[in-house]
């Protein structure tokens, strides 16, 4: 696949001239800054064969992103870069960065809308998150208090995404709810929004999987939800293949 050939390329420019690899940038960001470079390079003269339809689906929901938002975006979210490496990568300014992943989350909520099931006990938390769930253009399909309730509801509306708190009015557990959730419907996005993070140290693993710590900020939730509902949909159209 492209990507492949790009790391490819990357890899035997930097053998045959060690130079290309900026060495005032941490490591893993001046090896990104060489993919970086190297893409820019072949980008007008690589072109794939037969791509996989999952892949090439996904590929077309990634285009309806702006270039050099989608990097940025992709740099964010799946690399864990701080905008300042984003910005050595990228070879621009940390603005241009902030401004290229606010355009980047705007595309993605205006690309994929769902369905999102609320599991908080706390009252106010939950209509706080309902109001952010709704400005960004999903729905909410309801707010589950317990663990019960969270897989009863889970299993008659199937949400295409998953806001979960960790300890539940009954004491019950966010964190098992969520696993038994993803045990009939394995794709789906979890977002954990906790006052106790610590408490995910389970050694279950639930892809994907974000974690917010409470008190929150209403442009992080913003922002996962919008990554994880978009990344999740390209992950998911080998059911409509």
């Amino acid at each position: 696949v492209e990507g492949d050939r790009i790391a490819t390329a990357a890899l035997n420019a930097l053998i045959s001239d060690p130079g290309r690899l900026d060495t005032t940038l941490a490591p893993k960001v001046g090896l990104f800054r060489v993919f970086q470079l190297v893409r820019l390079e072949k980008e007008k003269t690589i072109h794939g064969g037969e791509v996989h339809a999952l892949a090439s689906r996904a590929q077309r929901a990634l285009a309806k992103l702006a270039p050099r938002a989608r990097e940025a975006v992709l740099l964010s979210s799946l690399e864990r870069f701080s905008d300042g490496e984003i910005a050595a990568i990228l070879g621009t300014e940390v603005t241009e960065v902030e401004q290229l992943l606010a355009k980047a989350r705007r595309n993605i909520s205006e690309v994929v809308a769902g369905r999102v099931l609320i599991i908080e006990d706390e009252a106010f938390v939950a209509q706080e998150l309902e109001r952010i769930v709704g400005e960004i253009g999903h729905d909410v399909t309801g707010v589950a208090r317990t663990r019960v309730d969270a897989v009863e509801q889970a299993t008659d509306e199937r949400p295409d995404l998953i806001l979960a708190d960790i300890v539940l009015a009954d004491n019950s557990s966010g964190v098992d709810a969520a696993v038994e959730i993803l045990e009939a419907l394995p794709s789906v996005p979890v977002i954990f929004i906790t006052g106790h993070p610590e408490r995910l140290l389970t050694g279950e693993k639930l892809e994907p999987t974000f974690v917010i710590t409470k008190p929150y900020d209403a442009e992080q939730v913003r922002s996962a939800i919008s990554q994880a509902m978009f990344f999740a949909s390209t992950e998911s159209l080998s059911q409509n293949i």
